[in-house]
């Protein structure tokens, strides 16, 4: 009989998730919370509490080369670099393809996760599920596999600048931001320099530490990826001394533009983070279009107070773009008790304390560059695990 794997979420990871099950010979049942595919690339014109929330600009930061699954090219007519609405439909495409909507229950959100009293001997979970009408349903699994993201709780720091409950502008997050539509004509300064926070700026952007900035074309005009992620730069970066790849990469970056004069020198090395990916935010600091300023210390009335003591006046919207809580309130407290109530699972696969052959959780939070080839071997294991985690 095959083994039963709840997937949760019907987004990227869900999707590849659902079609790499059926390869393993499992048996997937997807809960979705909304009434379609797509997850984050599904752009709404009003963000809805608990999902994901994009802007209408949005455009990929991995080219179609290394994002398409290995199983299922994208179109030849697509960009390289594509809008969200073409990677949604990529990924019905993708769908149809492989047959998988009949193994997703839309409309259902999961509310727990729980090991059944018998898991030391079983390994099963039980899930509990809700539907539209407020029905809960009680499932027993075999295997869980969360896919459901981390884009649904944004952070806002609003608490921690004095001053903001006089403020008679705007104040938000990147989470509510769809277009620049409503901020035509009017000064506004956005806080943080993420991605998002670089393809929303318009004029003012405070950034407390900086960041390293790589545009989407590399050399020969090829994408980025393409060119820097290869098995001889894996190889180079894992033989070489970090702090020698630092250098070497981060002096190519400056060549390109000195960050330093810029103002975007961040306090961090280049592999200590996540960079930028924008092509546009160097040249418009070079115009003009765009100052940068340091950490933002506080409200004065319509006013912002900024870490070296300068002001902006007559602000009429803060756009904070300071990320999001990557929490998964269905699962046990137990796996989520690790440094800062991250997820306590070896290497986000396993948790360890479960029986040496064992059906587990495992969560896939990678939603594109993913081969299913290896999302396949990752299921394989984590449904038959037989081998010591040392030897990962």
């Amino acid at each position: 009989m095959s083994q039963r794997v709840a997937v949760i979420g019907a987004g990227p990871s869900g999707l590849t998730s659902i079609k790499s099950c059926l390869d393993e010979g499992l048996k997937p049942t997807c809960f979705e919370s909304s009434d379609d595919i797509g997850g984050l690339w599904r752009f709404k014109e009003t963000p809805e509490p608990g999902r994901s929330s994009i802007y209408r600009s949005l455009v990929v930061n991995t080219s179609k080369e290394m994002m398409c699954f290995s199983d299922f090219p994208m179109p030849a007519d697509y960009p390289n670099y594509m809008l969200h609405s073409q990677l949604l439909q990529y990924l019905r495409l993708y769908a149809q393809h492989f047959d998988l909507l009949r193994h997703i229950t839309f409309q259902t959100s999961v509310l727990t996760v729980r090991q059944r009293p018998d898991f030391s001997h079983s390994g099963q979970w039980e899930v509990v599920t809700e539907n539209r009408e407020g029905q809960e349903q009680r499932h027993i699994f075999d295997g869980v596999l969360v896919c459901s993201g981390h884009y649904t709780q944004p952070v806002s720091p609003l608490d921690q600048f004095p001053g903001h409950e006089s403020f008679p502008g705007r104040c938000l997050h990147s989470w509510e931001y769809k277009d620049a539509d409503a901020f035509r004509g009017k000064r506004v300064v956005v806080v943080g320099i993420g991605n998002s926070g670089g393809d929303i700026v318009q004029k003012r952007h405070s950034t407390r530490k900086g960041a390293w900035v790589l545009s989407r074309m590399s050399s020969s005009g090829l994408p980025l990826d393409m060119t820097a992620i290869s098995r001889l730069t894996v190889l180079l970066t894992s033989l070489l001394p970090r702090a020698l790849v630092n250098w070497a990469a981060e002096r190519t970056l400056n060549h390109r533009y000195d960050h330093r004069l810029y103002g975007l020198q961040p306090t961090h090395r280049l592999l200590e983070q996540k960079p930028l990916i924008n092509d546009d935010l160097p040249g418009r600091i070079l115009q003009g279009a765009v100052v940068l300023k340091p950490d933002l210390r506080g409200f004065q009335g319509s006013g912002l107070l900024f870490q070296d003591g300068t002001t902006e006046e007559d602000i009429d919207a803060v756009v904070f773009c300071t990320g999001y809580n990557g929490t998964f309130s269905f699962l046990p407290p137990s796996l989520c008790s690790g440094p800062g109530g991250d997820l306590n699972l070896y290497r986000y696969l396993y948790n360890t304390d479960a029986p040496p052959l064992y059906q587990g959780v495992l969560v896939v939070p990678l939603c594109q560059g993913y081969s299913t080839g290896g999302l396949r071997a990752r299921i394989g294991s984590f449904i038959n695990l037989d081998w010591p985690f040392d030897q990962f």
